[in-house]
């Protein structure tokens, strides 16, 4: 079955039962599948066809995904779009896709817009869904930390493998309920979150916009079975004040990806409330996920878990050659998830995917029981004085510290040595510690020449829009002091 054809098929199998609901509405497999064949309908009046690029600038709702299976109904390919871009980083995203039509939630002024109410007000698109397995089904573009953001080409057989997989892992079936709270504009929340549960015969409840003070009300009203998640989210619901015990029986497990989540902060979290985190890894060249910890069998603080079904997971060497476990170096990734390449960028896919593998530009290593664990990017790698600093490592230490809530470390110029790392620290609520007693800490812990030079204490650190810890910003916040000096 290719995924355009899913809206259909779970219509004919159970007209009525549960599909994908938001704040706003609740649809059945009917209901959903005809508003996908009204959206169709809009979108091929617009002339939008096989090859063409549909823009998603949307919040998170059940409109994105009715938006998502009508493109993929006429052969279209979809650009999400995240709605928080300004206006020049939005045209450039759509100029550089090549979009035909962007599909928003209010009347706007770019080029081929469509609103959601007008994408619905059609009739039902009659065709046959397009069903070619190699058509470009998303351009996801990467956050763009370093330079302009690409657009990573996913085609439909890199989707249907990816979603195979997770369903295969997570043993998903027609008695899952994923409850979405990551952005619809990147891979995770739309092959993990949506298509994964859809495809397995599940259903979906689109969260809308994360607030960590409700979240328990929304798995207490929803009673989902399981939902994926970023570190910094896990952490914001770890420090909820003390409360009576949410309702949490019906979540069979939760995700964690896109960064390294501290094992004290896995531990917090599941003793608070009983729910196993399977902690994952993975990029959006890769469709998504490569490792997770299992289901079943142990699952291991301080690492990403073991390959997914399908996929190869290797460390090589700088020579490109493939080390034993225990050796650290470049993650590598083989299999029918690894992306087509990036958009117009022959050069930059062609030293990404060398001889199939997808080169990650992490660094890491797998243990003796054949999970991963990621020692750091290579660019953010500090050289100090000729040493070799992972920031991570440094970060683990400080992330250990009862009182720390979470760390970054970067590396700032000094004359002298090239670079040194410097640490920001967010406090947990109630706690308090300076940064004398944090860099006593990391002493009595580290080699002295991994110690930070300097810790900042901050409110929170910076993330970037899909959750990460936004490093560049922290990057030029040293490059200032250093000039403020």
């Amino acid at each position: 079955m290719h995924i355009a054809q899913l809206p259909d098929l779970r219509a004919r199998r159970d007209a009525d039962g549960p599909c994908i609901a938001d704040e706003a509405s609740v649809l059945g497999n009917a209901a959903f599948a005809c508003r996908v064949r009204r959206a169709a309908a809009s979108l091929r009046s617009r002339g939008v066809g096989r090859g063409d690029v549909v823009a998603l600038l949307l919040p998170n709702r059940a409109d994105f995904v009715v938006a998502l299976f009508a493109a993929w109904r006429l052969g279209a390919t979809v650009t999400p779009v995240n709605p928080a871009l300004t206006e020049g980083e939005v045209r450039y995203q759509l100029g550089d896709a090549g979009a035909a039509v962007v599909v928003t939630a209010e009347p706007s002024p770019l080029d081929g817009a469509l609103t959601v109410a007008e994408l619905g007000a059609g009739p039902e698109d009659a065709a046959a869904p397009e069903t070619d397995a190699d058509a470009l089904a998303l351009l996801i573009y990467t956050s763009g930390s370093t330079g302009r953001p690409k657009g990573v080409m996913l085609d439909h057989a890199n989707l249907a493998a990816m979603a195979g997989m997770m369903i295969e892992a997570a043993r998903l079936s027609e008695a899952d309920h994923s409850l979405l709270i990551l952005p619809l504009f990147h891979v995770n929340g739309i092959v993990v979150g949506v298509l994964s549960p859809l495809l397995a015969g599940g259903r979906v409840t689109v969260a809308g916009r994360f607030r960590a003070e409700t979240f328990f009300d929304v798995v207490a009203a929803a009673r989902p079975t399981c939902f994926s998640a970023v570190p910094a989210i896990y952490s914001m619901l770890a420090e909820l004040p003390g409360q009576m015990p949410p309702d949490t029986s019906s979540v069979r497990f939760a995700a964690c990806g896109a960064a390294p989540m501290p094992p004290a902060l896995i531990d917090r979290f599941e003793r608070r409330y009983g729910i196993p985190i399977l902690e994952g890894y993975g990029l959006s060249e890769g469709t998504c996920a490569s490792t997770t910890n299992p289901l079943d069998g142990p699952r291991k603080p301080g690492t990403v878990g073991l390959p997914l079904p399908g996929q190869q997971v290797a460390v090589m060497d700088p020579l490109g050659r493939i080390v034993p476990a225990g050796t650290t170096g470049e993650v590598v990734v083989r299999g029918p998830n690894v992306m087509r390449g990036y958009l117009g960028r022959p050069e930059e896919t062609a030293r990404t995917v060398v001889d199939g593998w997808l080169h990650t530009g992490d660094v890491g290593r797998f243990d003796e029981d054949g999970y991963l664990v990621l020692v750091d990017r290579i660019k953010d790698m500090i050289i100090r004085g000729g040493e070799n600093i992972y920031p991570k490592e440094i970060e683990t230490v400080l992330g250990d510290h009862p009182a720390v809530l979470e760390a970054a470390v970067v590396g700032a110029a000094e004359q002298r040595l090239g670079e040194v790392p410097v640490a920001f620290v967010a406090l947990r609520a109630g706690a308090s510690a300076t940064a004398t007693d944090l860099l006593d800490h990391c002493r009595a812990r580290l080699a002295r020449f991994k110690v930070p030079t300097e810790i900042t204490l901050v409110d929170r650190l910076p993330r970037n829009p899909v959750g990460k810890t936004d490093k560049p910003a922290l990057r030029a916040r040293t490059i200032a002091l250093i000039t403020a000096g």
